[in-house]
């Protein structure tokens, strides 16, 4: 039996310049943000970003760590366009591939299939066509529709945030959607997965039922134990979420300094006490 613990840092020591990184979760919900924090952090440039995207995007936009993005979106849900990726995408910093959410989630598929692309009617008659160049069509051999040819998008690395895993790399999730995080697993050489507590082997299924354990070992390079690791986005059940920080995180876009402030506070300090700090504030949104 492998066991596949690690820590953030140990996760960043095997990313370089030039990946493509694929991040599970889906706009502010359940992303792995020690992960990104711990990125944040490093020297690494010139990424390529796969993503339904949140503050994992905008917050590597507002860094420069990313060379190019692809995404269905980019929000924080309750802030229907992320900032700092929006500043990011209208100054013109990055190279951008704007995608239907369905056909996002159909080019990984076909890197989860290991085919080249699929086809798919999203994207007829849209400027998706227009707005992607690279992006063509095939006529169907049974029918004669004219269909869009996704292509695959094979990743370098996955990251992902999960409830609880085990030391194998099993990953379970307990919130009512995992989202597409199992296919970024599988469209990536490697996937590497933090999770809220990391149980026993086999103790998985008294957390959740059989089918909550999404994304397999087979699949799993490393896994990381990150209590609060999604914070400020949410993690349901384990907790909501940090509408307060996550206001205060937004209105760091239109000012540098303000951006620079936030990063000393929350992201420029060791994992454990940003940790404290989120603890801190959730307890005050919940009392």
């Amino acid at each position: 039996m492998t066991d596949k613990r690690c820590t953030e840092e140990d996760v960043v020591a095997e990313l370089r310049d030039g990946m493509t990184i694929g991040i599970g979760g889906w706009g502010s919900r359940r992303k792995p943000m020690s992960i990104v924090r711990a990125i944040l952090r490093s020297d690494l440039r010139d990424l390529t970003i796969v993503s339904y995207g949140g503050p994992d995007v905008g917050m590597l936009c507002a860094a420069g760590k990313v060379k190019k993005a692809i995404y269905g979106f980019v929000s924080l849900d309750s802030i229907p366009l992320e900032p700092h990726f929006r500043a990011a995408r209208q100054n013109g910093t990055i190279e951008a591939m704007e995608l239907d959410e369905g056909m996002l989630q159909l080019g990984l598929r076909a890197a989860a299939w290991r085919v080249s692309f699929l086809p798919c009617r999203a994207g007829i008659g849209s400027a998706i066509m227009e707005v992607n160049e690279g992006l063509k069509t095939v006529v169907s051999p049974y029918d004669g529709q004219e269909l869009v040819a996704m292509p695959a998008l094979r990743l370098d690395v996955a990251l992902l945030h999960a409830n609880r895993a085990d030391e194998r790399g099993d990953a379970q999730y307990l919130g009512p959607d995992w989202y597409f995080d199992d296919l970024f697993s599988m469209a990536a050489d490697r996937a590497f997965v933090s999770c809220e507590k990391v149980v026993a082997v086999g103790n998985l299924v008294d957390e959740g039922p059989l089918e909550s354990i999404r994304v397999s070992r087979i699949f799993t390079e490393g896994v990381l134990e990150a209590p609060l690791g999604a914070h400020f986005t949410h993690c349901v059940p384990d907790y909501q979420r940090d509408e307060e920080i996550q206001k205060e995180y937004a209105a760091t876009a239109k000012d540098p300094e303000a951006w620079s402030a936030f990063r000393t506070k929350y992201i420029d300090i060791p994992e454990v006490d940003y940790r404290r700090l989120a603890a801190t504030s959730l307890k005050e949104v919940t009392v």
